[in-house]
């Protein structure tokens, strides 16, 4: 019995599940070596409405819940981390779009997106640093009916893959921090914008890259949120991305527990199943029993969203909790299958998946900020 999941939501989960088993999975470890994101079982999950389900109807979506988001979300991770990337960038950069965009430049955008026709990337982290996100450096000018961008982004998840990018570039000054930042909707095939790859260790379906602006002209009216202010606005939407990687993660880490479970139980030592040395039995019980905790935190972060509640500290102890607690399972997993774990396959694999998100979309030492300013105060806590 789950308190956060009802019947609906249960169903939508299985519904979910089916297609990702049957779908999905099989192509797990080639997309990998591949290093490509399958469009057609992106226009497929699309089609099934497995995409931003939460958006409003105008803007392509079902109008669902977040907490659907979030089952999707966890379903389509069990069986390809990568793939789940499509829902969490489609639910994160949606929201952007619907909440911030004029209606007539991002309404085709957003329902490419939901079809699963279109992928959209965030540009926010530059090579002088991640963490301190508000003290960007890309310039955005203004130039007639235009701004023009100039400067470089770098760890950008899709960067080569992507059909558009959301971009946050300075237009005020440097002092002003997080108030002089400006957010802009930029199509990748936009003049003067040229993008390259790295050779990630992970999620290598998805990729990351770097993206440099050589005079990139972009109307006014794709402008996200008002001038100035578009890091403090939607900004405000990683909340929900912050679950849904909480989940997405702890996802991986189940099915790598599901498996490992039924390996120990069937492999013998010394005339005995595994499990029956506790050396083996009690490390894994501890990590479901973490593992089930922090889905439950996740759920509680999306209900909350759901009812219009608070729930920053909650989605930033899902950011940084979730990860870590993810990889530490998977490898006690990988461990537990001896040779077998280490050899190419899917769990090394997975282990190399969920690395990235103790690294990216924000680390667990700012997590743990955002979750003492909430509990002592800003003033506390500068």
């Amino acid at each position: 019995m789950n308190p956060y999941l009802d019947d609906d939501l249960l169903a939508i989960a299985g519904h979910a599940r089916r297609f990702a088993s049957e779908r999905i999975a099989p192509g797990y470890q080639q997309r990998d070596r591949s290093r490509v994101l399958d469009r057609t079982l992106m226009r497929a999950m699309g089609a099934l409405g497995f995409i931003a389900p939460e958006l409003p109807p105008a803007c392509g979506g079902q109008g669902l819940p977040t907490l659907a988001a979030g089952v999707i979300h966890e379903e389509i991770a069990r069986a390809d981390l990568s793939m789940s990337y499509v829902n969490l960038l489609a639910s994160l950069n949606g929201q952007i779009l619907s909440q911030h965009g004029r209606r007539e430049v991002v309404q085709p955008w957003l329902q490419r997106l939901v079809a699963g026709d279109a992928l959209l990337a965030i540009a926010l982290t530059e090579p002088r640093g991640g963490s301190d996100a508000a003290n960007l450096r890309l310039r955005v000018e203004r130039s007639g009916d235009h701004y023009v961008i100039d400067g470089e982004k770098t760890s950008i998840s899709a960067a080569d893959q992507a059909d558009a990018v959301i971009v946050f570039g300075r237009t005020g000054s440097v002092e002003a921090g997080a108030h002089g930042v400006t957010a802009l909707l930029v199509p990748a095939d936009a003049a003067g914008l040229t993008r390259s790859r790295f050779d990630c260790h992970g999620q290598r379906a998805i990729g990351r890259g770097s993206l440099h602006f050589d005079r990139v002209r972009v109307p006014l009216d794709h402008r996200l949120g008002d001038e100035n202010k578009g890091f403090v606005q939607v900004m405000q939407g990683f909340d929900f991305s912050r679950a849904l990687i909480g989940l997405q993660v702890l996802a991986v880490a189940r099915v790598a527990l599901d498996e490992t479970w039924a390996y120990v139980a069937q492999r013998e030592s010394f005339g005995q199943p595994l499990s029956a040395f506790q050396g083996v039995s009690h490390p894994l019980a501890e990590a479901d029993t973490q593992v089930e905790a922090a889905r439950l935190l996740c759920l509680q972060a999306l209900w909350l969203k759901d009812r219009g509640a608070p729930h920053s500290a909650e989605a930033a102890m899902c950011k940084w909790w979730a990860p870590q607690l993810a990889y530490d399972t998977i490898h006690q997993c990988l461990l537990m299958h001896g040779h077998g774990g280490y050899d190419r396959g899917p769990m090394e694999q997975r282990l190399r998946d969920v690395l990235g998100f103790q690294l990216g979309d924000g680390t667990a030492q700012i997590m743990k900020t955002i979750v003492a300013r909430q509990r002592a105060g800003r003033a506390a806590v500068p």
